[in-house]
């Protein structure tokens, strides 16, 4: 048990039960039960982001299926008269370049890395095949719905093609 106090209280001396050669940082404000139930609550659908890019289709008078398992991707929305496909990438998720929201976390970085690289090659592999397919698609990032104007504007633009 004194091992955790001097965790605590960051007194790790040569002589402290808990020293390491490389000193750790604790990041995250949470412990990792907590961590670990808020990254359990992460949802695959019904997302806020995605609800106002189904507010936006349905003010532009689309007509929309969502979570299409059959299509490869599994797209958020699905215009199949127009053969047209929406994904709402959240950044973090889908390595958004540049975007603040996709930072990688300090804790566990080389699982984090290896995920989200793989997300993003994956989203890469199933784009090339849709579009092979001749499928239309859209990829909406999570950041990009703050402005639901701009977002309408957007679709609106990608229904026009």
């Amino acid at each position: 048990m004194p091992s955790h106090r001097y965790w605590q209280r960051g007194l790790q001396t040569a002589s402290s039960p808990c020293f390491r050669q490389k000193t750790q940082i604790m990041p995250d404000i949470f412990p990792p039960s907590k961590r670990s139930r808020i990254m359990a609550n992460v949802k695959g659908r019904n997302t806020s982001p995605e609800r106002l890019i189904r507010k936006c289709l349905r003010r532009l008078h689309c007509r929309f299926r969502g979570n299409v398992r059959t299509i490869p991707g599994k797209p958020d929305f699905v215009l199949a008269g127009q053969r047209k496909l929406i994904f709402m990438h959240g950044c973090f998720w889908h390595g958004h370049n540049g975007c603040p929201r996709a930072t990688i976390p300090e804790t566990n970085r080389a699982f984090w890395k290896r995920k989200i690289e793989g997300n993003s090659t994956r989203d890469v592999r199933i784009l090339r095949l849709l579009r092979k397919d001749g499928w239309k698609v859209l990829i909406i990032w999570q950041c990009e719905t703050k402005d639901m104007t701009t977002l309408e504007r957007r679709i609106l633009n990608f229904m026009a093609r």
